[in-house]
């Protein structure tokens, strides 16, 4: 099966919540403001880190500190540029902030498609595996059933060492 991928998942939460901050700051709003209204509308992934960002703030934390706590907490990469860039420019006062929102979310779009095309393309070895170990299944079950005496020699004791390590060796690659 497909691996689950946290740095996608990360990626698109970023990518709707960077979106949603944009348009709350051309409304006045400051950076602090608009980080706590975008809780309300925030991803599933994001809500509980978002939820723990606004009670730093709470809690007299500065914009600074409580965004670069919140990057160590989502450890990725993608999430340090958006939250430092925040960081920048809550300590300025928002000045620029909607503009550089714009580029950030367009450069997490472009990041995410190239994320996507890269897990397409990953997507198809596997399917191909899926493919020829059904296709094999079939015809080890068919041989099986009509034709007994191939699988003879199996029946030995070294036989039987040699399937387990064939069937070990397949599982094997199919592992690793």
């Amino acid at each position: 099966s497909a691996p689950a991928n946290r740095d996608l998942a990360v990626l698109e939460a970023l990518d709707r919540w960077v979106r949603t901050l944009g348009s709350l700051l051309p409304t006045g709003r400051s950076i602090t403001d608009a980080i706590r209204v975008s809780v309300r509308q925030a991803p599933t992934l994001l809500a509980p880190h978002l939820r723990l960002l606004i009670a730093r703030l709470d809690d007299r934390w500065t914009s600074s500190q409580a965004l670069l706590a919140l990057a160590d907490e989502l450890d990725s990469p993608d999430a340090d540029a958006v939250l430092a860039a925040l960081s920048l420019a809550a300590d300025r006062g928002g000045t620029g902030a909607t503009a550089t929102l714009a580029a950030l979310a367009d450069n997490v779009q472009d990041r995410l498609r190239a994320l996507r095309e890269i897990e397409t393309e990953r997507a198809k070895p596997r399917i191909v595996v899926r493919q020829v170990t059904v296709i094999t299944l079939v015809v080890l079950a068919l041989a099986l059933a009509f034709g007994g005496s191939f699988f003879a020699p199996y029946g030995t004791g070294l036989g039987q060492v040699l399937l387990t390590v064939l069937v070990l060796a397949y599982l094997g690659s199919l592992l690793f």
